[in-house]
């Protein structure tokens, strides 16, 4: 017994025959050494960006990037897309400042101001539902994921735009009298001197750790995207997962729309154009796989910051708009490359990739 102890080596990132690989902790830790690099390069050409105060700011503006991320990881590790994101955190907004304008009952004669939290619940059913959409579609009727999000994408915009008739919620902080003030609790507050945004994207992040490593849910969600027929045949709920993720996407998105619309006491119908593809690309240089079954939480919000550090840098040096555009982009195919690179390497999985044993590995032990 002690000689098979013995016999047993730990897998060390970065080590290969008892050697350091620099080329392979570079490429496996690709986004915390971009994300050092663009807090070194944007501190000095701008004196105000290395500040604990404008940390904190930045960070509360990665936490909406960051929510949707997490929720577009859960989708992409089981080989699906949800191009709906964005529309749904557009969505959640307004039903969000729907509701803190009042609910009016006109047959009773009476207006309804309901708190805060119920504000918060209804909201995140409302992205939970537009996500079973999302997942029965997919799931059931086996619709392309790409095409089945992209549908909801336009159907979730074009209902917040008929809510609002394309105009904007404002003053969303609500009325003492009312008994529904606190909406912009999550815009405005800090505990311990952190944004509450911020607190929040990292409980979520927690969560999504939490169920990707402890639990057979997060087991099925790497087995669905590794190879879905054999996940079912081993006794997965393939459908059930696919719907699962879906649905979680849909929350997360839903409570990115209430931070966001906290942060800026309004709730607007076009809010969250092209969010989905940002999400996306803090997921691909998190360093998941797009093929499914591949990626990391951890990885993931790493992406997010070096998306929002990158954007914001560009934004306080006065770099145009457009030219922040062509740089999102640049690093989303940069990373696939490397994604690719990493993932082909001698044809088997990358350490660390987070992904756990299968459910045939887990029966034989």
């Amino acid at each position: 017994m002690s000689d098979i102890g013995a016999s047993r080596k730990v897998a060390i990132p970065g080590l290969t025959d008892g050697r350091f690989d620099i080329a392979r902790i570079l490429l496996e830790g690709r986004a915390f050494f971009a994300l050092i690099a663009i807090i070194i390069v944007f501190s000095i050409l701008s004196p105000v960006y290395f500040s604990v105060n404008n940390f904190l700011i930045m960070s509360s503006h990665v936490a909406i990037f960051g929510l949707l991320a997490i929720g577009m990881l859960l989708v992409i590790l089981t080989g699906g897309i949800d191009l709906s994101v964005g529309s749904v955190l557009a969505l959640a907004g307004v039903v969000a400042g729907a509701l803190m304008q009042g609910v009016a009952f006109e047959s009773l004669g009476f207006t309804a101001y309901p708190p805060v939290w119920v504000v918060a619940i209804l909201t995140c059913l409302v992205g939970a539902f537009v996500g079973l959409v999302n997942g029965v579609l997919i799931a059931f009727f086996k619709v392309p994921a790409f095409v089945a999000t992209l549908g909801l994408l336009y159907v979730a915009r074009g209902v917040a735009l008929l809510m609002t008739n394309g105009l904007t919620y404002n003053n969303l902080g609500g009325r003492e009298a009312l008994g529904n003030t606190g909406f912009d609790w999550l815009g405005f507050n800090r505990l311990f001197g952190i944004p509450i945004g911020v607190i929040v994207l990292a409980v979520v992040a927690v969560i999504a750790m939490l169920i990707l490593k402890r639990t057979a849910f997060g087991r099925w969600i790497y087995s669905t995207g590794g190879n879905a027929r054999a996940a079912e045949l081993s006794g997965v709920p393939v459908r059930g997962v696919t719907i699962a993720v879906y649905v979680l996407s849909g929350i997360c998105s839903a409570i990115a729309g209430l931070v966001l619309s906290s942060q800026l006491t309004s709730a607007g119908p076009t809010a969250g154009q092209t969010y989905e593809l940002t999400a996306i690309a803090a997921v691909v240089v998190g360093g998941a796989a797009l093929s499914g079954g591949r990626g990391r939480v951890g990885g993931t919000l790493l992406g997010a910051f070096v998306i929002g550090f990158l954007a914001d840098g560009l934004v306080i040096i006065g770099v145009s708009t457009y030219w922040q555009t062509v740089f999102t982009g640049a690093v989303i195919v940069l990373a696939v490359l490397l994604n690719s690179i990493q993932y082909r390497s001698g044809g088997r999985k990358p350490s660390g990739s987070g992904t756990p044993p299968s459910p045939q590995a887990k029966a034989k032990e």
